[in-house]
């Protein structure tokens, strides 16, 4: 992980997610928007790097490429939804974690106390990484995803743990 930075998203990283989501396999972008996206609009890179009172984006850096990304939105049944992905070459290698501790930790910051998800049924990788982080999630299945709900407070702790450095903030 040396050489990776995890820092908030802007407008100038356009281009760049723009790389990052078509460089995705079609296998990794269904997991992550629930369909592939041969070729991103540009609403959808906005929403990505959007950044205000309800929602937080971060992404992760190596080489002046994007890695991984990351973000949250207030509203629904919890404080705030998150949703992680993480390019093919450097899933299972912890970069998730991170990028959650962070997220949760930004979140926190503002308030948040609780954080909901929606998980493809089939991100058997993504459900075993919650199970561990959120011992107590309560998960409902519904039309092929699984409702993550949980506290934020487990989560950060368990990637701070996890992290072998410093406390996960920006």
């Amino acid at each position: 992980m040396m050489g990776t930075q995890i820092r908030p998203a802007g407008p100038c990283d356009e281009e760049r997610i723009r790389r990052f989501l078509v460089g995705l396999s079609l296998h990794t972008q269904t997991l992550r928007f629930f369909s592939g996206i041969p070729s991103p609009r540009a609403g959808l890179i906005r929403t990505l790097l959007a950044i205000d009172g309800q929602r937080d984006a971060i992404v992760a850096e190596r080489d002046g490429e994007i890695i991984g990304h990351a973000m949250s939105y207030r509203g629904g049944a919890t404080d705030v939804e998150i949703a992680i992905v993480v390019t093919d070459d450097w899933q299972g290698r912890g970069l998730g974690r991170r990028l959650i501790g962070v997220l949760l930790g930004r979140a926190a910051g503002r308030g948040a106390t609780t954080v909901g998800m929606d998980v493809l049924g089939d991100n058997r990788r993504v459900l075993r990484i919650i199970r561990r982080m959120w011992p107590d999630a309560t998960m409902k299945v519904s039309s092929g995803s699984v409702e993550v709900t949980a506290m934020i407070q487990s989560a950060v702790v368990f990637a701070e743990q996890g992290s072998g450095g410093p406390p996960l903030t920006l």
